[in-house]
C-alpha cells in the first residue's frame, strides 16, 4: 500500500471477529462523535481547561513537579486549548494559547532545538512535543513567523534519527527507543499535515526500527525484543498508521494485545505500568485511527474512568510527573473524538 506520507489514502482490513472500519478524514459524523462525548466527559474538559488557565506561570510555561518551564510539559497544555477548539486570540482561552506559544518559542535555539536548558535528559521528549505543538498551531493560523522555527526543528529531527531509524533521549543519532520514537513520528506527521516537507526515507527507516521493537506477545517494547508495554505498543500502533501501516499485521497484532491487556487488568492506573496518562494517550489515538469494535470497545469505559477520578479542582495527577502534566493528558484523551486537532482526525 502507498505511504500515507506521499497520499492520505488509507485503510484498515476487516478483521476476523471485530468490525474495524476503513479510516478517512471525514469517516466520522458529528452525531458518531457527539455518541462518544458525554455531558460528563465535556464537563470534565472544561474544568480541566479551566484550572490550567488559572495555574499557567507568567511566562507562558506550565511546569511539573522536577519539569519546571517544561517545553514539553507547555506543550502538551497548549495541545489541550487547540484540541476544545482555541486558537490564538481567539476563543476562551485564545489569550492563554497565545501566551503559550510565546514562551515555545522562547525556547527556540538557532540550531532548530526546541528545549529549556533544565530539559536533561529528557531534550528529544521536549522537542518533539514542542514541534508537534507549533506544527498544529502553524496548521491552524498560517502564522509565517512559525514557519521558519518549525522547518528548523523539523530538520533537527532528521539529523538526530540513528541508523537503525530511531530517536533517543538527546538531539544525536546514537541509540534509540520505541517511546521517544513514537514521539519524533507524531511531531513530523503534524509538521506534514501543516505541508512543511518530510522526506519519505526518514519514515521509512523509522517503521522498520518500530517492526524491529516488535515482541512475542504482539506489542511493541521499549527497546529490542524485550517485553511488550502498552506505551510502546499503542504508540507503535499510532505512529504506524499515521505513516500509512495501518494493514501491516504489527499494527493488527499490536491492537490486539492491548485489547486483551485492558481486558485483563481494566484501566486502573497500574494497568500501563505506571505510565498511565501517557500510555492512554497514545492507545487512545491509536484505537481511535482504528475505528469499529476496537474504538467503542476501548473510549467508553477508559472515559467513565477519567471522569470519576478527576480532582474537585478539574486536575487529574499523574503518579509519575505530577499535576500540570496530568490535566493536560487528561483533557487530550477526552479530546480526541472531537477531532478538532488534524493528528487527532481520521
Amino acid at each position: 500500500m502507498a505511504s500515507r506520507w506521499a497520499t492520505h489514502a488509507v485503510a484498515l482490513p476487516m478483521a476476523a471477529l471485530l468490525a474495524v472500519l476503513p479510516c478517512s478524514p471525514t469517516a466520522t459524523s458529528e452525531a458518531a462523535k457527539a455518541s462518544f462525548i458525554t455531558p460528563a466527559s465535556e464537563a470534565a474538559v472544561q474544568k480541566a481547561l479551566s484550572w490550567l488557565a488559572k495555574n499557567q506561570r507568567p511566562d507562558g510555561s506550565w511546569h511539573t513537579r522536577n519539569y519546571y518551564n517544561n517545553g514539553a510539559v507547555t506543550a502538551l497544555a497548549c495541545l489541550a486549548f487547540l484540541a476544545s477548539g482555541n486558537t490564538p486570540g481567539r476563543g476562551k482561552y485564545g489569550r492563554t494559547i497565545t501566551r503559550a506559544l510565546g514562551y515555545l518559542l522562547s525556547l527556540a535555539r538557532a540550531d532548530g532545538l526546541i528545549a529549556s536548558q533544565q530539559s536533561g535528559n529528557g531534550t528529544m521528549y521536549e522537542h518533539g512535543f514542542a514541534t508537534h505543538c507549533l506544527a498544529e498551531l502553524y496548521g491552524m493560523t498560517g502564522r509565517r513567523d512559525l514557519r521558519p522555527k518549525l522547518e528548523r526543528a523539523v530538520r533537527l529531527i532528521q539529523a538526530a534519527q540513528n541508523p537503525e531509524g530511531g530517536w533517543r533521549y538527546q538531539p544525536v543519532p546514537r541509540d534509540a527507543d520505541m517511546s521517544v520514537t513514537v514521539c519524533e513520528m507524531v511531531a513530523l506527521r503534524a509538521a506534514r499535515n501543516a505541508a512543511i516537507p518530510v522526506p519519505k526515507a526518514s519514515i521509512e527507516k523509522a517503521v522498520a526500527y518500530m517492526k524491529s521493537c516488535t515482541s512475542p506477545e504482539g506489542g511493541f517494547a521499549y527497546q529490542g525484543h524485550g517485553p511488550a508495554t502498552p506505551a510502546c505498543t499503542g504508540g507503535g500502533a499510532l505512529a504506524m498508521m499515521l505513516a500509512g501501516r495501518s494493514s501491516d499485521p504489527a499494527v493488527r497484532s499490536a491492537l490486539e494485545y492491548l485489547r486483551r491487556q485492558i481486558a485483563a487488568r481494566g484501566f486502573a492506573p497500574g494497568s500501563a505500568g505506571g505510565h498511565f496518562f501517557y500510555a492512554m494517550y497514545y492507545c487512545t489515538q491509536a484505537m481511535y485511527q482504528a475505528g469499529g469494535a476496537y474504538w467503542r470497545a476501548w473510549f467508553p469505559p477508559l472515559r467513565d474512568r477519567l471522569v470519576s477520578a478527576q480532582r474537585p479542582d478539574g486536575s487529574w495527577e499523574d503518579l509519575n510527573v505530577g499535576v500540570d502534566y496530568g490535566t493536560a493528558m487528561g483533557a487530550l484523551i477526552l479530546e480526541v473524538p472531537k477531532g478538532y486537532l488534524p493528528i487527532f482526525q481520521r
